[in-house]
């Protein structure tokens, strides 16, 4: 008689323990990030991989990963130095250190503002290397690479259409190929640049289309945007303040395909500093962003220093979608 209630009790607690269980499986890939730090941002940002990824007397730029959240790529430099692209891989449950990425190991040219496609089989960033290996360098122009069953190709300029002849930095792709980037028309100051996008049509794009004065106006160093995978939402840098050099962060939402005015990101997250260069971990979970301003050194020369801080985007849009519905 007491083993039927005993079984009971045992299913019962089996089914208990099924949703604990469940949700640490799927908490899993979060907490592949999470190894890098020791504490977990709330509201507050935090600096990211102090000591690993964050270190003192250089510049941050930005950092993406895969959808797996087991490999990871970023671009720093010192003070002195061109910008590089480094990686970093989930092993056996432990990160590895940081490397050049094979595609990145020239210090003479800038490599910077790498962005994985939501899918992980192609990488794209910037670069001032030559277009090929007789030509000299041309300027800053977009790239991609592609992921092979033996790692990662070839990089590959583009310079066909939206690309071709124009100024062009920081390409973010949307799930469905769509391309958002940073531009300016010919005669325009880098200052006046903007965000701009061009439209997938089954692998060919259509010509680089100014996003609306919902996201460039006012302001100016109007850049680096990040797009949601399904377009829900756009994070771009600007300075819209009197204060120099004071980039902040702002999002713009989605609706039915109009683009909301865009929000501050928030005084927790917008400081006397200049932030910028933000992306999203491919869980939706936080929020990334570089966080510097510049300074002097004792014979006058002025150089940036900076470090990557991340910050939980759940709770952050949040906020901001109910500040949004409000207004």
């Amino acid at each position: 008689m007491t083993q039927q209630p005993m079984k009971h009790f045992k299913i019962f607690l089996i089914l208990a323990l099924f949703p604990v269980f469940n949700a640490t499986c799927q908490d899993n890939k979060s907490s592949n990030i999470a190894l890098l730090s020791n504490q977990i941002p709330t509201d507050t940002p935090l600096v990211f991989a102090k000591g690993v990824i964050s270190i003192d007397n250089h510049v941050m730029g930005s950092i993406t990963f895969n959808p797996a959240m087991d490999e990871l790529f970023f671009q720093r430099r010192a003070s002195d130095e061109s910008h590089n692209i480094y990686t970093m891989k989930l092993i056996n449950g432990q990160w590895s250190k940081p490397v050049f990425a094979p595609f990145s190991t020239n210090k003479k040219y800038l490599d910077f503002h790498i962005r994985f496609h939501p899918k992980g089989d192609r990488l794209y960033f910037g670069s001032t290397r030559p277009l090929n290996a007789t030509a000299k360098p041309s300027g800053l122009h977009q790239w991609y690479i592609k992921k092979t069953a033996n790692g990662w190709g070839t990089p590959i300029p583009l310079l066909d259409t939206p690309f071709a002849g124009r100024f062009a930095m920081c390409t973010t792709p949307a799930a469905n190929g769509n391309l958002y980037f940073t531009s300016k028309e010919k005669g325009q100051k880098l200052k006046d640049e903007g965000i701009y996008y061009a439209i997938n049509k089954g692998g060919h794009y259509t010509s680089a289309k100014k996003m609306g004065k919902a996201i460039n106006y006012p302001g100016t160093w109007i850049a680096h945007p990040y797009v949601a995978p399904d377009e829900s939402y756009i994070i771009y840098d600007a300075e819209r303040t009197s204060e120099y050099e004071n980039g902040d962060l702002y999002i713009s939402f989605n609706q039915n395909g109009t683009w909301s005015k865009s929000y501050s990101l928030g005084p927790k997250i917008n400081t006397k500093l200049s932030e910028g260069a933000a992306t999203v971990s491919p869980d939706g979970k936080y929020l990334f962003f570089s966080r510097g301003s510049e300074k002097v050194r004792k014979d006058g020369s002025k150089y940036w220093t900076g470090s990557l801080y991340w910050v939980d985007f759940v709770r952050l849009k949040k906020e901001i979608l109910k500040k949004h519905k409000d207004n």
